[in-house]
């Protein structure tokens, strides 16, 4: 009789040690002490640019030039301290931090739909005891069915010959 043998894929024995979370946290734990110089430096300044308090302190600073491009009176000069000055200054730190928190969310996302494979994952290994439990108590009916089929096919009809009996 053919018996179903499951084996794990190897993928699944080592997702222990490859969650994202542990992998994230390792790297950001690490990061401090791998980064070179020129690095740590870009880190530093990009964290404290992509603040909103950042956001504010450019607009600001914007409103210094604002008075001399409205005196001005020339229309490209306008244009050009909103575009060069005013959106340059003011979006660039309120789009990190838009894009630091979609990079958070896509973390949590990707970290609960890991951890939503690993649930499943266990899930069909108990589907899978299930069954090798159920194929074992089939094996037992199929047999004693066959038992019962041999007892019941090999015995001689009582009406066959009633003189050999006597």
């Amino acid at each position: 009789m053919a018996k179903f043998e499951y084996n794990q894929h190897p993928h699944a024995t080592t997702r222990h040690q490859t969650h994202p979370g542990a992998k994230f946290k390792a790297k950001q734990a690490s990061e401090g002490t791998s980064l070179g110089v020129n690095d740590r430096i870009g880190l530093g300044i990009t964290k404290r640019v992509g603040t909103m308090w950042a956001a504010y302190v450019f607009f600001a600073l914007t409103l210094v030039s604002l008075p001399a491009a409205l005196s001005s009176g020339n229309l490209i000069v306008i244009v050009s301290w909103v575009a060069q000055t005013f959106l340059q200054l003011v979006l660039l730190p309120v789009i990190i931090v838009g894009q630091n928190i979609q990079a958070n969310e896509a973390e949590k996302r990707a970290i609960a739909t890991y951890d939503d494979a690993t649930a499943i994952l266990e899930e069909a290994k108990q589907i899978q005891k299930h069954l090798e439990s159920q194929d074992a108590i089939l094996d037992k009916l199929i047999n004693d069915l066959a038992r019962v089929e041999g007892h019941v096919l090999g015995k001689k009809p009582a009406t066959k010959n009633p003189a050999a009996k006597k």
